[in-house]
């Protein structure tokens, strides 16, 4: 049987670390954020925790793969470190809701805003309706979009990172465009004095506040969560015990500060109230038209979408390779453990991924999935940082290791867990249904498990 091949350098993995980060999200959920709080210092408290979150675990996990660099990346980890079971739980739910309901949103948001531009591209335009049931144009162009991404990667890792690298450097350059746009054309003193008084802030430090912050932290690290991607493919990365961390450290550090920025320069040019109020949400889009006018609408919808192809073009790359190390300890479809012998990719497994997205695209409550994503990655990433301590005692011997202080994973886990309660009592419909999913893996683990034995 072929294998991966290693062929990726420290640019591409921080390319794929940048370019999985940087999606619609950014672009948008700072609306939410703004009507959960009413309050811009929380809009950016929000913001920064986020932030904070996001590093800590890049940086914690810089030791996971320095220690265990090993195909498969966060998956290998809770493997290695606890069980195949936790560690298939994991794959399972990476399948069935955090990668794939996380691309079907993405590709639909890509649909959604070129379709500013191409008005046939819109999802009051049905094509099919039976009963309650409708599919639209919007929803088509998105599995296309699933399907055209998917053939890029399949024709080889070459293919799919050189598409990465263009799309991650040309959206990276439009945020940093975007805030030079702010600075010096839409930058107003008073807005900015405004937005930060004490008076318009009627906010304390108490459990409302607190309430706000757990709510809506949701969206901001929706916009960061896919960090940990460039792990999974560990395998095709040169010298992986150096790189991974590297790319995690500098993509992440390069992506919070531009979001933290972008944020900045959305209250020093824009209201409270006409960030809460922007339409479809897209605050970047009604900054724009304040400087620009009308016109300029079309250049970030363009944006938008170059940013979501670059993500789910990460996403589907890096995705894919978990499946393939799953079935290859077979616990999965033995079929994607197939590495085609002239592209070098496990086309097997990005096509049955294809395959689940355009599904969920077509189900249609594919944004319901989006209430479990960051519920199920969060308890995943803290169980997976708390191994970082058991993991000392397993390898005491490696050698030439990163190691992080230990204030770093027990902060992650500190404020993971302080989420994952907050989450638990006011957003009850994150919880009950995310973690059926993953537990729903349980039995199925089991069937596979009995039938490896029954096969050796």
């Amino acid at each position: 049987m072929s294998e991966l091949k290693r062929t990726l350098s420290l640019k591409d993995a921080i390319s794929i670390v940048a370019g999985s980060m940087i999606g619609s999200g950014i672009f948008i959920v700072s609306s939410h954020i703004a009507r959960i709080t009413n309050s811009a210092i929380l809009l950016i408290l929000v913001w920064f925790l986020a932030g904070l979150i996001t590093i800590l675990g890049a940086l914690s996990y810089g030791e996971l793969s320095s220690t265990i660099p090993h195909e498969g990346g966060q998956y290998i980890y809770l493997e290695k470190i606890f069980s195949r079971k936790i560690a298939f739980l994991y794959g399972w739910t990476l399948f069935l809701v955090i990668q794939t309901g996380t691309l079907a949103a993405v590709n639909i948001a890509m649909a959604k805003f070129l379709g500013l531009i191409f008005p046939i591209i819109d999802s009051t335009h049905k094509i099919l309706t039976i009963g309650s049931y409708s599919l639209s144009n919007q929803q088509v162009f998105a599995i296309l979009m699933v399907l055209f991404i998917t053939f890029i990667n399949a024709k080889g890792v070459k293919a799919g990172i050189i598409t990465q690298n263009i799309f991650t450097i040309t959206k990276i350059l439009s945020i940093i465009a975007i805030i030079f746009c702010g600075i010096f054309f839409g930058f107003n003193l008073e807005t900015l004095i405004s937005n930060f008084s004490f008076a318009n802030n009627n906010i304390a430090f108490n459990f409302e506040t607190f309430k706000l912050v757990s709510m809506s932290i949701v969206g901001a690290l929706f916009a960061s969560i896919t960090w940990n991607n460039v792990t999974f493919i560990t395998s095709e990365i040169k010298n992986p015990k150096k790189n991974i961390k590297k790319a995690l450290l500098i993509g992440t550090l390069l992506v919070v500060s531009l979001y933290f920025l972008l944020n900045l320069i959305y209250l020093s040019t824009l209201g409270l109230d006409l960030i809460k109020t922007s339409p479809e949400d897209i605050v970047v889009a009604q900054m724009m038209q304040n400087i620009f006018g009308q016109k300029a609408l079309l250049i970030i919808a363009i944006i938008i979408a170059i940013s979501a192809f670059g993500c789910a073009n990460g996403m589907i790359l890096t995705g894919s390779r978990v499946y393939y190390k799953m079935a290859k300890e077979r616990v999965f479809f033995r079929s994607l453990a197939y590495i085609d012998r002239k592209t070098k990719v496990p086309q097997n497994s990005l096509w049955l991924q294809c395959f689940w997205i355009c599904v969920l695209i077509l189900w249609g409550n594919y944004a319901q999935l989006l209430d479990y994503v960051i519920y199920s990655s969060i308890i995943f990433y803290a169980i997976t940082i708390f191994g970082i301590f058991k993991m000392r005692k397993l390898y005491p011997n490696a050698k030439d290791v990163y190691r992080v202080p230990n204030f770093i994973p027990i902060t992650f886990i500190t404020l993971a867990l302080i989420l994952i309660i907050a989450l638990s009592i006011f957003k009850p419909a994150y919880t009950i249904p995310g973690l059926l999913i993953t537990f729903m893996g349980i039995p199925v683990y089991n069937i596979w498990e009995k039938r490896k034995n029954n096969n050796t």
